[in-house]
């Protein structure tokens, strides 16, 4: 997969998408309603599904949102270095998200749901796939550039990505506080162990 789902949010379904972002936050997924992201919103029910005709497809748009959002913040980095720009993606991937704690338990929460609602399983799929693609070219770059030594670059980025998955399990089914800052730092040990040759 070259690129992620292609889809344009216009004003209102960005309002909307903040709203779904802090009613998510505060309630979380079992508990969220139509009725809590219109208050977040600041608009009645009937606005809200004037976009959105159930909260399921209101969801599916918020996690295209959310990846698109992730796509614009690891593209301003992609003119770094194959080095940097890793560890960058590494560190959205594991750092930045310790900020947003209530928001993975209502991700996990959602991706608990992937394998009864179709249209979540399809997001978090393409979501994984494109995560995992943006990790592999940077490590192919790498190796194209003699920066990084010549590995299975695939096999390399599900490392990385089974590394990230287990992390952010732990932080929130276990309350784990340390599960992320561990999973930098193992991380950021297999990229000196596997990717950087010795000199």
């Amino acid at each position: 997969m070259a690129n992620p789902p292609d889809r344009s949010f216009s004003d209102p379904d960005e309002e909307i998408m903040h709203a779904t972002y802090r009613a998510l936050r505060e309630h979380g997924y079992a508990d969220l309603t139509i009725k809590r992201i219109a208050e977040e919103y600041g608009k009645s029910t009937a606005a809200v599904h004037y976009h959105y005709d159930t909260k399921d497809d209101l969801l599916a748009a918020f996690l295209d949102f959310v990846l698109e959002q992730f796509v614009d913040t690891i593209h301003e980095v992609e003119r770094t270095d194959p080095e940097q720009r890793l560890t960058l993606l590494l560190d959205q991937l594991l750092v930045e998200v310790e900020e947003h704690q209530d928001l993975l338990v209502a991700i996990l929460e959602m991706r608990s749901q992937a394998p009864y609602k179709e249209a979540f399983a399809d997001r978090f799929e393409q979501n994984d796939e494109y995560v995992q693609y943006m990790l592999r070219t940077v490590i192919d770059d790498g190796i194209s550039q003699g920066v990084f030594a010549d590995v299975d670059a695939e096999h390399t980025a599900a490392a990385l990505m089974t590394i990230v998955d287990g992390a952010r399990t732990r932080a929130v089914v276990l309350d784990d506080a340390d599960a992320l800052a561990t999973a930098r730092q193992t991380a950021e040990e297999y990229v000196q162990s596997v990717l950087l040759p010795e000199e």
